[in-house]
């Protein structure tokens, strides 16, 4: 061949596109892994989708955050990480503001784009409420919502004097498979599962936005190539129709097949007395060498008693298309009904739900009654080397 057909067989032969590097931070999370999976199903030809541990990069330490990006060079970077919501004031302001601030210094450095996942909790209660909506920033707040509302007002400070291009994704009452913290909806979702709710914490006609943690990663996606339309602003990602407390937790009840939780309102005033006596009660077991904490969501116990729901107006004018319209906490209802009762019964966190609701394999019966035979059919067929990993022949 000369080098002329050479020259030509090389013009003729497409360029493949170069494969966009990002990084996601909070990546063993609900919403981090969920993005994770999907970056690494839908798009590994286009997007490779990095996902460091703690250990490798924390983002507490600025000195780390450049290390890591000097040698990574990525595209873009996705922030999902927190504190625990119960996290004393250190802990949240590094994690979930100093964090923050130092990804976005990174950012805006290397001028690419930076989304920020943030929370409802930065907004007041009421219905209807809009992204220009906001708590005013007090010392009185809670370390969550605190640390949640001084990263907006920063992020939105740096697109305007350092030229940050960020979005930022507030999220109501986030559902969703592999939760593997058990927090949010998911300990409400545990708590009427393992019968530890006798009479409902909640008043009628109190109703709140949710959040599909499947839907995410498609608007993620979708705005990573739309930066134009989306870079300096705030989204609620949230479903259309907001939802009762009280209905749903009966739903749920109802699905179980339970008699608790009985439909009697527990009054405010009256939860949180008893939620002071059960934390007196904690500290006095602490001295005595027994250690306990009550879930943390009950430091959102006030949000039990009034509605919050969040606008979707802006998302559905948006160019973004809802891949599934259809989808909801009830219409998803089931399927985590069948994967949380699965995971929860495996780790043997509860036993008083009905296992008739969930279909067992053959091979899981095998293995509780007739492991040898069990044992010895693997044997017969299943123990050969993958045959796909075999060193190739020279």
């Amino acid at each position: 061949m000369t080098t002329l057909t050479r020259q030509a067989v090389v013009q003729q032969t497409p360029l493949k596109p170069r494969k966009l590097i990002g990084v996601l931070i909070g990546g063993s999370g609900l919403i981090g892994g969920t993005l994770a999976h999907y970056f690494k199903t839908q798009t590994p030809d286009t997007i490779e989708l990095r996902a460091p541990s703690s250990k490798k990069l924390s983002i507490r330490n600025a000195g780390d955050i450049r290390d890591y990006f000097k040698r990574v060079r990525p595209n873009f970077v996705i922030n999902t990480a927190i504190a625990p919501i119960d996290a004393d004031g250190q802990l949240s302001f590094e994690v979930n503001y100093l964090g923050a601030l130092n990804l976005a210094r990174a950012t805006a450095a290397l001028e690419i784009p930076y989304i920020h996942i943030s929370s409802a909790a930065t907004l007041p209660n009421g219905e209807n409420l809009t992204e220009e909506d906001q708590l005013p920033l007090s010392g009185s707040l809670n370390n969550y919502a605190k640390s949640k509302l001084m990263t907006e007002k920063t992020l939105r400070h740096m697109h305007r004097t350092a030229g940050l291009d960020y979005t930022s994704i507030r999220l109501g009452v986030v559902y969703g498979e592999h939760d593997h913290k058990i927090q949010g909806f998911h300990r409400l979702f545990f708590s009427i599962a393992d019968e530890s709710m006798p009479v409902l914490f909640t008043k009628k006609g109190v109703i709140h936005s949710y959040s599909s943690s499947n839907k995410l990663p498609y608007f993620v996606h979708h705005i990573l190539k739309n930066r134009r339309e989306f870079s300096g602003e705030t989204y609620h990602f949230v479903d259309k129709d907001p939802v009762e407390l009280a209905n749903l937790i009966l739903t749920i009840k109802s699905y179980l097949e339970l008699k608790t939780p009985r439909e009697i309102y527990v009054p405010y005033p009256l939860a949180t007395a008893g939620k002071k006596f059960l934390e007196i009660l904690l500290k006095v077991f602490s001295r005595i060498g027994l250690k306990g904490s009550l879930p943390a969501e009950l430091l959102f116990l006030e949000s039990f008693y009034k509605s919050q729901t969040l606008s979707s107006l802006k998302l559905r004018q948006s160019s973004f298309v809802d891949p599934m319209p259809e989808e909801s906490i009830y219409a998803r209802l089931p399927a985590l009904v069948i994967y949380y009762l699965t995971r929860w019964g495996h780790q043997n966190l509860i036993t008083t739900w009905n296992s008739e609701m969930i279909l067992s394999s053959s091979r899981d019966d095998d293995f509780r009654a007739n492991p040898e035979e069990l044992l010895h059919s693997i044997h017969m067929d299943s123990t050969s080397p993958f045959r796909e990993l075999h060193p190739l022949d020279p």
